[in-house]
């Protein structure tokens, strides 16, 4: 059994997977754990899948990695107190799950959806000892995490998968853009796609995603 900080529901690899890998499940504001696990059935059988419940409750079944408030103009505001207590809640988990499982960081991918995925991305940028690869879909990144970033040499040979919606009237296409723009001086490997649609995965992005999930994992890491 998993000892971990932080609620979650988990599919464990296909028995008998030589080197499993690990991928690390993150929903959005008001959502659960259950909402990105359904995806589960699609990410290749050689990944032991944890979906994680974020830790700061709005309601019944409804979780957030952190409270915000738009301003008028449209500019955001975050509860910057809650976004790092969960940015260490999501590092403590990852850590843990990568012991307890034995899978080492070089096979573990965290990924999350909207505010989720503003966890990933702040994971990968500033912890990036714990994992391989970062998955970000119609997400964003944080002024706040920018001046914590790891320095490039310990990105060297990072993964990421950026994808967003063209017409997301959530997180607006420019946030995806904007991180694209940030990652490009850094030594990562950037995948960045623009779909049709709004602020929801479609089918067409999860197949992308997924056969990306798979290149990696098919592909010897570099070290």
């Amino acid at each position: 059994m998993l000892d971990l900080p932080l609620t979650f529901l988990q599919r464990p690899a296909a028995a008998g997977t030589p080197r499993p890998w690990l991928l690390v499940l993150m929903h959005g504001v008001g959502s659960n754990e259950q909402d990105l696990f359904g995806l589960s059935a699609q990410i290749p059988d050689r990944f032991h899948v944890l979906s994680l419940r974020a830790p700061n409750r709005m309601g019944p079944g409804s979780h957030a990695w952190f409270d915000f408030s738009v301003e008028p103009g449209g500019a955001r505001s975050i509860n910057e107190a809650q976004e790092a207590a969960s940015r260490a809640l999501v590092a403590q988990t990852v850590e843990a799950a990568s012991a307890q499982l034995g899978i080492p960081p070089e096979r573990v991918v965290v990924g999350g959806f909207s505010q989720g995925g503003i966890m990933a991305l702040s994971l990968l940028l500033t912890r990036p000892d714990l994992l391989h690869a970062a998955m970000v879909w119609h997400s964003r990144l944080l002024a706040q995490v920018v001046p914590l970033q790891a320095p490039s040499d310990a990105l060297r040979g990072k993964k990421l998968w950026l994808s967003h919606g063209t017409h997301d009237n959530v997180i607006p296409l420019a946030n995806a853009q904007a991180i694209a723009h940030h990652m490009a001086p850094l030594p990562v490997s950037v995948s960045y796609h623009e779909f049709p649609g709004a602020h929801e995965i479609r089918p067409s992005e999860l197949a992308a995603t997924v056969a990306w999930l798979e290149s990696l994992s098919t592909t010897p890491a570099p070290y």
